[in-house]
């Protein structure tokens, strides 16, 4: 059996944050993926040459969405392993916390096949990958507006494998 070429990747992106009233809503976005199956996840992207990840996370949150968003603070940056074109990927992905100011969903790329803004609340329960989800409830506590369904559990392991690019 042939071992797998280790190799990492980096990309940057965001946390966009609207208030409905006082209630804050964060975008997220579906894809299609293998044998018909759809993930939730947040906006992100790889650099192009000679970007910072705040460029990065601006651009790729921009495309993905339709908004022109802005950085208000830095997040934590996530990290998972996956298997591409015979190649075994770390990968880390460094967040930002983001503001909309201009733009509309509706002119998102082609990259996801759905964007939509959700409560914190649902984020839960929609997004599909654990470090995306405790990612949300950090971004959360941040803004004062975790709700106990936000807490992620600790002691819950996700095997980080099947991420995804």
């Amino acid at each position: 059996m042939a071992r797998l070429r280790n190799t990492t990747a980096t990309s940057a992106g965001g946390i966009v944050v609207r208030y409905e009233g006082d209630v804050p809503q964060l975008v997220v976005g579906s894809r299609r993926r293998d044998r018909g199956s759809v993930t939730w996840t947040l906006p992100k992207g790889t650099p192009n040459p000679g970007e910072s990840r705040e460029e990065t996370a601006v651009r790729e949150v921009g495309e993905e969405t339709g908004l022109e968003v802005r950085i208000t603070a830095p997040l934590d940056s996530i990290e998972y392993w996956f298997v591409q074109h015979g190649l075994r990927i770390h990968k880390t992905v460094h967040y930002f916390l983001m503001e909309p100011v201009g733009g509309d969903l509706a002119r998102h790329d082609h990259e996801f096949e759905s964007v939509r803004w959700i409560g914190f609340d649902a984020a839960t329960e929609l997004l599909t990958f654990e470090t995306e989800r405790a990612l949300v409830a950090k971004a959360a506590r941040a803004l004062g507006t975790e709700r106990p369904a936000l807490v992620a559990d600790p002691n819950e392991r996700v095997a980080p494998a099947g991420h995804g690019a």
